[in-house]
């Protein structure tokens, strides 16, 4: 998950991130809702065997682990945009290069990278087509983007469920970074013009649904509510504990009293370079 600044967020968001949210996000949300993904996007990298990947918006290098252990030493230099999740992923991914940088206006020379990945951070991105065009810029001619975006958040059982849980805790005035952001760059048709836009041919969109096992929907709830930009807009409006709460029991009584597990869908998109 990207760390950029959304609308209703700026200040706060950020000395969150930087106070406590890492390592919430990590510790509550990657094993269940991010690694199903990064384990087969990393799987995609790898069978296109290149010479130099850089990954966008790392977070906590959920991915960037999986990267790292798919392909040869020394080819994965990763990236976000806030330093704190650098610090983190430094931590948990410590064999890749780490860099903070502006998925905007990348610090690398044109032609450096023959894949660019990008698990679910292109949705926060302030200026797609801009960021597209730096990417273009930085991989070679036959280079490739690989990333993903979520789909709706119908079709995802945790996303859905943790919304509904805000609009019980909040029935005058819901959270909506859940609906907004992450799930707010579903649609296929505008992801293919943002690309084109960018300098950028989609070459291929696949929808895969993926199951994410977990410990609790505990868990999950303190993962929502603590670690990701849902922090601030529900401490601006009410108690965080009692929110997440309230979160966790939306999500059990959707999704049951049995085995936390939940499916989740995304777009999986492949893009070259425009002739």
């Amino acid at each position: 998950m990207s760390t950029y600044r959304v609308k209703g967020v700026a200040e706060e968001t950020e000395r969150l991130w930087v106070d406590s949210m890492p390592e919430a996000y990590e510790r509550w949300l990657v094993p269940t809702v991010f690694r199903p993904f990064a384990v087969d996007l990393a799987r995609r990298v790898s069978e296109r065997t290149p010479g130099r990947v850089l990954e966008l918006a790392a977070g906590t290098g959920v991915l960037t682990r999986e990267l790292v252990a798919a392909l040869a030493p020394g080819v994965v230099t990763a990236t976000d945009f806030n330093q704190a999740m650098v610090d983190s992923g430094r931590v948990h991914a410590p064999t890749a290069e780490w860099r903070q940088a502006d998925a905007m206006d990348l610090p690398f020379g044109v032609a450096e990278f023959d894949l660019v990945a990008c698990q679910f951070g292109v949705m926060f991105f302030p200026d797609k087509p801009t960021a597209f065009a730096e990417v273009r810029r930085v991989l070679t001619p036959g280079g490739t983007l690989l990333m993903s975006t979520w789909g709706t958040i119908d079709t995802h059982d945790f996303q859905a469920a943790v919304f509904a849980g805000l609009e019980r805790a909040f029935p005058e005035d819901p959270p909506t970074f859940m609906v907004s952001v992450p799930h707010g760059y579903a649609d296929a048709q505008v992801i293919v013009t943002d690309l084109h836009a960018g300098g950028l041919d989609c070459v291929a969109i696949e929808t895969v649904t993926l199951e994410g096992p977990g410990a609790s929907f505990a868990d999950l709830a303190a993962g929502y509510c603590t670690g990701t930009p849902l922090r601030p807009e529900i401490e601006a409006r009410g108690d965080l504990a009692a929110t997440t709460k309230v979160v966790a029991e939306e999500m059990e009584a959707r999704l049951g009293t049995g085995a936390v597990t939940g499916r989740m869908t995304a777009h999986i998109i492949a893009a070259t370079p425009t002739a």
